[in-house]
């Protein structure tokens, strides 16, 4: 019998308990999708309210994106230290603070700062829940777990966008969009406190004073066997670090390709995640925020097809090819989107094709993280990436405020068409990209050293 956790985990059936963590890990995630998109729900009562332009409504929009590039980066590190359960609750604690004062936010700036600090307990959030995910899912169950996981983000939107067109945001104002996620936010804390145990698998990494007694307390929440002692170290055991991506020779080009790839894809895909409530809004004959913000939750509907279908085929289909395909085809549906639409349910078959195609091509991106980094380097490498990648989310927003300011809120297709050019760039970037099962061609090679 084994005593590594992490291979007890993996090898034996998960029962009732880990199926729970899985679950409130994908409610999470779908907060997250909720959370990150309140404030393009609540946008066009924003401008209405307080005369926003264009170009200062796109840094509003930015903010909470901006917030999750800190928030990956620096509480990402403290769920490594603290551990995951306690960094998810605090992350909880800081977007329900955000939540709340941003729907008392009297002003721009103010708001921008409230959605700046919900953006980085959003960061640390994903960071953490995608490790708990992983880490409390047996090896049989994983891929399906991971694909649930990420499908809760835009199945999050879908359900908050339900809730605001059928019910905030007719009976009240943009306000009770921020009230609603903080009061969500608030409830799942105790939730979370009670249900969730701290994974055998950060126990077994850190290896903290009575490790053994805290990895068999979690061992047995999840009803599996305990172990007696934890297995020694190997004296050379490779410890991953950021260099490591960027020194190794044959990973280097991997890292680089992968990291401005996702990025500019994300410039495309956040453009209609941001702007497209507000467009439609604007767009003559001019829609109600409520009938507006549907044109979002539309998106979402489609961006969970794209990402479930897709993932789905990708378990039979090589990485590479196939993502290039949903790059283009999600650049083409953007650019179309800029025709303009004379009615709302042309606008929601617009924004159901841009979800559809520019989701899709995010899961195949997540896909070639898992390949394209050796498992020493597999978290280093993938939070770097996503890391560079909130640049184009976070920039995406503001560069289309420009654009509509610089050419004119008319012309859609023009601003429309010079922001689809970020999924063709990743395109191109991704054709350059050599995709090889990295753990094989690399063969575990320590850090900095190539193998063979």
């Amino acid at each position: 019998m084994s005593n590594d956790p992490r291979v007890i985990i993996d090898e034996n059936p998960m029962n009732w308990r880990q199926y729970v963590v899985v679950f409130l890990m994908i409610a999470l995630n779908a907060l997250d999708g909720f959370d990150v998109l309140s404030s393009a729900f609540a946008a066009p009562g924003i401008t209405q309210e307080w005369g926003v332009s264009r170009d200062a409504l796109g840094i509003v929009l930015s903010a909470e994106l901006v917030g999750m590039g800190f928030g990956s980066i620096f509480l990402g590190g403290v769920a490594d230290k603290m551990g995951r359960k306690p960094t998810i609750l605090l992350c909880l604690s800081v977007m329900a603070v955000g939540m709340y004062m941003a729907h008392a936010a009297t002003g721009v700036t103010i708001l921008t700062i409230w959605r700046f600090l919900t953006g980085i307990g959003i960061g640390g959030m994903l960071a953490a829940t995608n490790a708990v995910t992983a880490e409390s899912s047996s090896k049989k169950g994983r891929s399906i777990s991971m694909a649930l996981y990420v499908i809760g983000y835009p199945l999050g939107a879908v359900i908050g966008g339900f809730v605001a067109q059928g019910w905030l945001l007719v009976e009240y104002d943009w306000r009770a969009i921020f009230l609603f996620g903080a009061i969500v936010t608030a409830a799942l804390i105790p939730i979370v406190w009670l249900l969730i145990p701290e994974t055998p698998a950060y126990y077994a990494a850190l290896r903290p004073e009575g490790a053994v007694a805290k990895i068999n307390r979690s061992l047995r929440a999840y009803a599996k066997t305990e172990i007696s002692a934890l297995p020694i170290l190997a004296e050379n055991a490779v410890k991953p670090k950021v260099t490591a991506i960027l020194s190794n020779p044959r990973l280097r080009p991997v890292t680089l390709l992968l990291a401005f790839g996702y990025m500019f894809h994300t410039i495309t895909f956040y453009y209609i995640l941001k702007w497209a409530v507000q467009i439609v809004a604007d767009y003559p004959p001019g829609y109600a925020p409520a009938m507006a913000a549907s044109v979002l939750t539309y998106a979402n509907i489609g961006g969970a097809a794209g990402g479930f279908l897709f993932g789905f085929l990708l378990s039979k289909w090589d990485i590479k090819w196939p993502t290039i395909a949903m790059l283009l085809l999600g650049s083409a549906a953007v650019m179309t989107f800029g025709l303009g639409r004379d009615s709302l349910e042309g606008w929601r078959w617009a924004t159901v094709a841009t979800g559809f195609f520019t989701n899709a091509a995010i899961v195949g991106y997540y896909a070639a993280f898992a390949r394209g980094f050796p498992a020493y380097a597999r978290a280093t490498g993938t939070g770097f990436v996503l890391g560079v990648g909130r640049l184009g989310a976070a920039g995406s927003p503001i560069i289309a405020g420009y654009l509509f300011t610089l050419l004119g809120n008319d012309e859609l297709l023009a601003v429309s068409t010079i922001m689809a050019l970020g999924s063709i760039v990743s395109a191109f970037l991704l054709w350059r990209l050599p995709i090889r099962d990295a753990d094989a061609d690399l063969a575990e090679a320590p850090a900095g050293k190539p193998a063979g």
